[in-house]
């Protein structure tokens, strides 16, 4: 994995619907300078520009890159995911084809998983560590690892080739909810000022 993207952020959180006010509070536990992963796919167009534009003040006053999921831009938003687009590119990698899309299309980051049981996926088989290190292996991004993913699991997958980890309950709560130092402010403007351009139309919703 190339070394050159390991300045983009290294801990992750993925939102959704389900959680709730709690969105709140796991984006003052993410860590300064981390990444955010807008999806809430299911709330309303309206309510969903305006919930938006509320995480976009927190991510602006603590440092934190906001990519975009779905197919409708989004006032201030730092990239996309799971699609061609400007700003800093993200995709979901469940397997290497999939890796092999994103990487293709542009990405700089991809979200391999799942490498622990989760409970966004529920029944979902995690991916034996061999078979999850070998997802983004010899590609030109960063491998980000998700599901079930904890501080403590990161550490124990690092040396496979991931350079952070990604979730939605390890921020939440926790024991080994992480408590890291800050990450350079620098990190979103580089990666603000750094745009893919779009080559043509959408490669996919590759991920939710």
């Amino acid at each position: 994995m190339s070394r050159r993207h390991l300045s983009l952020p290294t801990r992750w959180l993925m939102t959704d619907e389900r959680m709730g006010e709690g969105l709140w509070r796991a984006l003052e536990r993410l860590p300064r300078g981390g990444g955010v992963v807008f999806r809430h796919h299911d709330t309303p167009p309206a309510d969903r520009r305006a919930l938006f534009a509320r995480v976009l003040r927190v991510a602006r006053r603590r440092d934190l890159l906001l990519v975009r999921a779905g197919a409708t831009a989004m006032r201030g938003e730092m990239g996309v995911h799971g699609r061609r687009g400007r700003g800093l590119v993200t995709w979901p990698a469940h397997h290497r084809a999939e890796a092999m899309r994103g990487a293709a299309a542009g990405a700089r980051l991809l979200f391999v998983s799942p490498l622990f049981a989760t409970r966004s996926h529920p029944g979902a088989r995690a991916a034996s560590r061999a078979a999850a290190a070998g997802i983004a292996r010899g590609l030109p991004v960063v491998a980000i690892a998700l599901g079930g993913m904890t501080e403590r699991r990161f550490r124990a997958v690092a040396a496979l080739g991931f350079a952070g980890y990604a979730g939605i309950d390890c921020w939440l709560s926790g024991p080994d909810a992480p408590r890291l130092s800050p990450s350079s402010p620098s990190t979103i403007a580089r990666a603000a000022r750094s745009t893919i351009p779009c080559r043509g139309r959408s490669a996919g919703n590759a991920a939710r």
